[in-house]
């Protein structure tokens, strides 16, 4: 059986990507007749003067062919007499870097071309940085364009100087440099006749003889779970992919992250049952006892596992929206979604040189490391040790657009050293002592709309029938806990998940929280409602106008932010975001104060408080 070979093409805008896999294709006869034929009628009518162009066996969307540029990730299979290929030519473009990345997460090898008649440019950094932080470890640079400068030995010689020097910072297994022309062939699969000064090998001889097999010398069984299987009441299996190692009947395993262990009873593969399994077999495996098994949990040989909930890890941001501290996105790693929050931005990686730079926000196509905490601990690894559980992507909670990809450094040790104490006394036995149900009632709305007064009246109406409580004011707490925050985004994002951290704590202590907190922004208020627990948290919409609002201005502030005395303020300079599904919606202008504390607090008799 021949060995399999994937790889992607990738470099600058224009630098060739797809000419050169289209030519190498055509030059080896590894196309069919028609495809052929359709290339060379194409061609006489597109637009390379008349001329091949090659680029077209892998530009299939007419947006790439108007514009001559890759735009998708075209994938493409061949053979030789030698390896089966599998090449994704991926887009050069500073806009579609996001698809680059997807072409690498794939990639056993990279072939990065570079222009002779531009050196590297920085979009060719930035996918060279790529590449490495995917685990690509086999570079191949592709010199093109070498007719285009003469086929001048010394500006070659010039490049693959520049290159060694950039590429020093990285642990690349192997680099190999090759001039050569996509548009003449020259180097791709002869030896060109311009270039006498290179007598190495062509690109694809070197393709088809590069070994890029990773040799261990016994890999410890992972297999992340992604499905329970009950098919009925007799049997309970977990399926998924074994992703290191092999797996034997009888073999004693460790469950993750409850470190539980049993022994595998039975496997199968597809329908059939078998003895063993081997690294990327799908499987079903049952155990010899009853275990606490979900998707996300992974299955191994191996009892030293890292079990953690805060890491470090280089990312590589996708999103037009700008990362900043303190958000929380969805967070994908091996089979396991849950929700994670970037804490702290530590560097930006500079794409040309490679120096940290320390920054608050991270803008699109960057790449920095950060610090990441999670909201329950799960297996996980350092990327280069697993690639399964060391790579991950960041998705954004209300799009649900990737919004970066990234790969873990290390865990951090208090994610590893502190561990929740679950004390005799807990939430419930509070709460049944002092005869209440604890909810956190989050009032929203802007500045002026009348929350605090709401909150404080409806405090009393609880507090005179026996309830216990607690307000946490948005002024108040800023005067105390949070008097080191702005107004800035991250500083609101803090704030926000600060007053929701205090409302869960106070939940568990059995009290029922009351806060007032204009809390603009849709995320955040999911993300306390994700911190105090959905069955906890109880959102009040106070949905009255802006206009009113700018009315009372009993603090004057809507007039100073017009007055461009208060930057980022809500309402003015700032927006607000309403509510998507409020539990309760209350507007404080054409009623009086006691009729709208009447109409919550009828809201809330179905909280049973």
């Amino acid at each position: 059986m021949k060995s399999l070979l994937k790889f992607i093409t990738c470099g600058s805008v224009d630098d060739g990507k797809s000419t050169l896999i289209g030519h190498m294709l055509y030059d080896a006869k590894l196309l069919f007749a028609d495809q052929e034929e359709t290339l060379e009628l194409e061609s006489k009518v597109g637009s390379a003067g008349g001329e091949m162009d090659y680029s077209l066996l892998l530009d299939g969307l007419m947006a790439e062919r108007e514009q001559g540029i890759t735009i998708d990730v075209a994938y493409r299979y061949f053979t030789t007499e030698k390896r089966s290929f599998i090449v994704a030519d991926t887009p050069g473009h500073e806009e579609y870097t996001r698809n680059m990345a997807v072409g690498a997460s794939f990639a056993d090898l990279a072939v990065i071309l570079i222009d002779a008649s531009a050196g590297l440019m920085t979009q060719t950094k930035r996918h060279i940085r790529i590449c490495a932080l995917m685990g690509i470890e086999h570079i191949v640079f592709a010199v093109n364009k070498m007719d285009v400068i003469k086929y001048q030995e010394q500006i070659f010689l010039d490049i693959e100087n520049d290159i060694n020097d950039m590429v020093k910072e990285f642990r690349f297994k192997t680099i190999k440099i090759i001039p050569v022309s996509a548009k003449k062939g020259d180097n791709l699969t002869n030896q060109s006749k311009n270039m006498t000064w290179y007598q190495k090998e062509t690109l694809l001889d070197y393709l088809e003889t590069i070994d890029v097999s990773k040799k261990k010398e016994k890999e410890e069984l992972i297999l992340p779970v992604q499905r329970v299987c009950r098919p009925d009441r007799t049997f309970r299996g977990f399926q998924g992919e074994i992703s290191a190692g092999q797996l034997k009947v009888g073999q004693k395993v460790h469950i993750y992250p409850n470190k539980e262990q049993a022994k595998i009873k039975r496997i199968f593969v597809t329908d059939k049952e078998n003895e063993c399994g081997v690294k990327g077999q799908a499987v079903t495996v049952q155990l010899n006892r009853e275990v606490d098994v979900s998707r996300g949990c992974v299955i191994s040989s191996s009892d030293h596992l890292t079990v953690s909930n805060v890491f470090n890890a280089k990312i590589l941001w996708l999103d037009d929206t700008p990362l900043i501290e303190g958000k929380n996105y969805y967070l994908k790693i091996g089979t396991k979604m849950l929700l994670g929050t970037v804490m702290k931005i530590k560097y930006k990686i500079d794409v040309n040189e490679g120096n940290h730079l320390p920054v608050k926000i991270l803008n699109k196509n960057e790449i920095a490391s950060c610090d990441i905490v999670l909201n329950e601990k799960i297996v996980i690894s350092r990327f280069e040790d697993s690639k399964e559980l060391g790579a991950f992507i960041l998705i954004d909670r209300v799009s649900n657009m990737t919004s970066a990809c990234g790969v873990v450094e290390h865990t951090l040790r208090r994610g590893e050293n502190i561990v929740y104490h679950q004390m005799d006394i807990d939430r419930t036995k509070r709460a049944a002592g002092l005869n209440q149900n604890p909810k956190s009632i989050w009032f929203t709305g802007l500045s002026g709309a009348g929350k605090s007064t709401l909150v404080n009246e409806v405090e009393k109406r609880l507090f005179a029938k026996g309830k216990h409580t607690m307000v946490l004011d948005g002024d108040n707490v800023r005067l105390g806990l949070n008097k080191n925050l702005g107004f800035e985004e991250k500083d609101r994002i803090e704030n926000i998940r600060r007053n929701a951290e205090v409302c869960r704590l106070m939940n568990d202590a059995g009290l029922i929280v009351l806060t007032a907190l204009v809390a603009p922004y849709q995320k955040d208020r999911d993300s306390a409602r994700d911190i105090i627990g959905e069955e906890s948290f109880v959102e009040v919409y106070v949905s009255t106008s802006l206009e009113v609002c700018k009315k009372r201005d009993v603090k004057g502030l809507y007039q100073k932010a017009q007055n461009n005395e208060i930057p980022n303020f809500t309402g003015i300079s700032a927006p607000y975001e309403v509510p998507c599904n409020p539990d309760i919606i209350v507007n404080t202008e054409n009623r009086s104060i006691e009729e709208t504390v009447n109409y919550i607090m009828r809201e809330l008799e179905r909280y049973q408080l």
